[in-house]
């Protein structure tokens, strides 16, 4: 019997699974599919990491690491859910709920100082930022809006604010002294075992990283920000927002650059607030109160400190004196600087540019803004964006083009790969990378506070990547674009790679550039504007920043765009989209019993996942994902997806008229006679049904629900709040 992996993820498409599974379960069966669930949640990859601590009853099997093997196989078929990427802040914040549940986890030590500690917080680390992408991600990435739901959003075009000349809104970056003006890139000639070592300037050695093993022709970069320019650069920002009266915003990326950025963002909090940290920071820092992990947490823990009361003013004065700050809830008083994983670069800028180039101000109304990018390697693209909106207005969904995405991500291919080599330098002197015959590939001097990263690409995926281009430009006729810089050390090599690589392939008559990222975003906006398409061929993290920025600007969101993995080794990996708003979805359902998730994502990957085993010869699931797709547009067409309102349709109503329109394509449809005669009954019941049916979903709005937890829900608490049609649970149960 075939297998589909469904993985259980968190926050909002988490609690949507409890609705649409049964579903998905109910109508694969009658394919002979089996559809089993996998939980790569982060409470349960918490879990996983310390069974010694947990009661035989508690423990669960690491899920992750066996899909990590999956992926490497032919037979995976994964379909994978957004996750959250843990900041710190969201890590405590998920142990703490697992010890109120009764597990007897061990707290997170924010200075180990026994091996015990050490190894504690070395396994909690592991789930920090984006821990479950890279090990699922044994293949490259394919994105693109499907024509359903591309057709949907010309028919009925989401709302664009008006774009002015006069817009003060820009990006500022530090194009010096940064992570892309310093990076130095080798590629490996026959594999070698690298070292990573510091040596100081009195000539004491520490090695930061060895072992490292790298394959023939895997390209490797090295490179550091400076933190005393950055502080400089900082303190012109909130000076320039000041002067420019437009709203102050930082945006990082803190949960995939679990290490990098979160010390970037200690560093914007610090300049934003120069006198409280000069007068006050060694009591912040004998509390443990970091800046790293946002305003939002120094605040929390003032009352535990004797002058506590006192720093409180003087971070309200600050506020005060500062330019006004972007805010992520002007009602609640949450800032921009409040927790560094409330404002997420690649979904952050495109809300911005698609509202005008406008964010929240302190007053609860939108204000131009300052977007501050202090890497310079992407953040020209914004601006590039930004200009081309203050010259001619807004995008126009009705009409504009689109931009799919191939993206070089598989075996954490880039700056996504960096976590385990990045270091913030305790002292001045020289971090080498080092070849095991002793010779020096790459050296930078640093000062302490500096940031110093590597990263790896390997050559298997950068070959993939450029076959799965051609194959996307020939199979859509489309212009594709290697979105690299020549000026950019490790853009070099793989220009080099790309050139190399192409002539494998038939190229005749395909319409191929490599083009800086700069020059790839204005030539991708001008042929946007006239209504084509462009096909973005990308490193990993533009690939993430384009499918949101183009997305969310064409769609209104990046959650309905098709992402799917061809695995490397011949299996699928099938990802639903972005999951950017779901915690504000959860605070919701627990408030009004009414979630607002749209689970379009999960239906476009699940088609897909059906055409997958339709490939290796089951026949009967390529009839249910042609016949889905059909009822996914249905869903669009006749406008079933959740409503923004309560009281009527919310994620729950819409799986239920995704199920009514697939039964009702799959007894309609001629390939497969026996289906059709399955599905006939299950169609009819849900036609006749389906005012009770709606009646019973409704009528549960309004009033708080407990669903056991945020991080870790229980499983039969959130399934009654999810599933509270008893018709609709019965047409199912005849089904499977």
């Amino acid at each position: 019997m075939a297998t589909i992996i469904y993985t259980l993820t968190d926050e909002a498409p988490m609690l949507a699974t409890y609705s649409f599974l049964p579903v998905v379960q109910a109508f694969a069966s009658s394919a002979g599919v089996d559809v089993e669930t996998r939980d790569i949640s982060l409470g349960g990859r918490i879990l996983a990491l310390f069974p010694e601590h947990l009661t035989e009853e508690q423990r669960i099997d690491d899920a992750l690491a066996e899909l990590g093997e999956l992926a490497t196989t032919p037979d995976a078929n994964i379909i994978k859910l957004p996750n959250i990427s843990a900041s710190m802040p969201q890590l405590k914040a998920a142990i703490r709920e697992l010890q109120s549940q009764g597990y007897a986890l061990p707290d997170y030590p924010d200075e180990p100082a026994t091996d015990e500690e050490r190894d504690i917080r070395a396994r909690y680390d592991k789930v920090k930022g984006s821990a479950v992408n890279p090990v699922l991600r044994e293949g490259n990435s394919d994105r693109r809006a499907p024509a359903a739901v591309k057709n949907y959003a010309r028919k009925h075009p989401h709302s664009m604010g008006e774009w002015s000349a006069d817009s003060k809104t820009s990006v500022a970056t530090m194009g010096q002294d940064d992570f892309r003006s310093n990076e130095q890139s080798v590629v490996i000639d026959g594999g070698d075992t690298l070292t990573i070592r510091h040596i100081a300037d009195d000539g004491t050695e520490t090695v930061l990283k060895d072992g490292l093993a790298v394959l023939d022709g895997e390209v490797v970069d090295a490179t550091v920000m400076r933190a005393a320019p950055l502080e400089a650069f900082l303190r012109e920002q909130v000076a320039r927002a000041k002067a420019d009266d437009v709203l102050f915003s930082v945006h990082l990326k803190a949960t995939m650059m679990k290490v990098s950025d979160p010390i970037i963002f200690g560093h914007v909090v610090k300049a934003f607030f120069p006198e409280v940290f000069e007068r006050y920071g060694a009591d912040l820092q004998a509390a443990g109160l970091s800046p790293n992990n946002g305003l939002g947490g120094i605040l929390d823990g003032l009352d535990a400190l004797p002058n506590g009361d006192e720093i409180r003013t003087a971070f309200e004065q600050g506020l005060a004196d500062g330019p006004r700050l972007a805010m992520v809830n002007s009602d609640k008083g949450i800032t921009n600087l409040h927790v560094p994983s409330d404002v997420i670069v690649d979904a952050s800028m495109p809300a911005m540019i698609r509202t005008s180039g406008h964010m929240w101000g302190p007053d609860g109304d939108e204000h131009d803004t300052l977007a501050v990018i202090p890497d310079s390697s992407y953040a020209g693209v914004y601006q590039a964006v930004v200009e081309d909106c203050q010259r001619h207005g807004a995008f126009d969904p009705t009409t504009m083009g689109s931009v799919p995405n191939v993206g070089l991500m598989a075996q954490k291919a880039e700056e996504y790969g960096s976590h385990d080599k990045t270091f913030e330098m305790t002292a001045a002197g020289r971090v080498e990378v080092v070849g095991a015959d002793g010779r020096v590939l790459m050296s930078h001097d640093v000062e302490p506070g500096d940031i110093w990263r590597a990263c790896q690409t390997k050559d298997a995926p950068i070959r993939d990547w450029v076959k799965l281009a051609v194959t996307r430009a020939r199979a859509s006729q489309t212009p594709a674009v290697f979105w690299l810089d020549e000026t950019r050390a490790h853009d070099r090599n793989l220009i080099a790679k790309v050139e190399a690589y192409l002539p494998e392939h038939d190229t005749e008559g395909l319409d191929l550039r490599i083009l800086s990222p700069v020059e790839a975003a204005k030539l991708s906006v001008e042929r946007i504007r006239r209504g084509e398409d462009t096909i973005s061929v990308t490193g990993n993290v533009l690939r993430d920043y384009n499918t949101d920025l183009f997305p969310i600007l064409e769609l209104g969101t990046s959650a309905k765009m098709l992402s799917v993995v061809p695995l490397m080794n011949g299996g699928g990996l099938f990802e639903t989209g972005a999951g950017g708003s779901a915690p504000k979805h959860v605070q919701q359902l627990v408030e009004q019993n009414y979630l607002r998730w749209d689970s379009l994502g999960e239906f476009l990957a699940l088609a897909e996942s059906f055409r997958h085993e339709a490939a290796n010869g089951n026949a009967r699931a390529g009839v249910l994902g042609e016949t889905l797709d059909r009822a996914t547009e249905s869903l669009l067409n006749e406008n079933k997806s959740p409503s923004r309102r309560i009281g009527q349709i919310d994620n729950r109503g819409s799986h239920f008229w995704l199920a009514r329109f697939w039964a009702e394509e799959l007894a309609g449809q001629t390939e497969d006679a026996a289906l059709a005669e399955i599905f006939a009954p299950v169609a009819e019941q849900l036609v006749a049904q389906t005012d009770a049916i709606e009646a019973e979903l409704i009528a549960v709005q309004g009033e708080p629900v407990d669903i056991g937890g945020y991080y870790r829900p229980d499983g039969d608490k959130a399934a009654a709040v999810m599933r509270p049609s008893e018709t609709f649970n019965g047409v199912l149960a005849s089904l499977a």
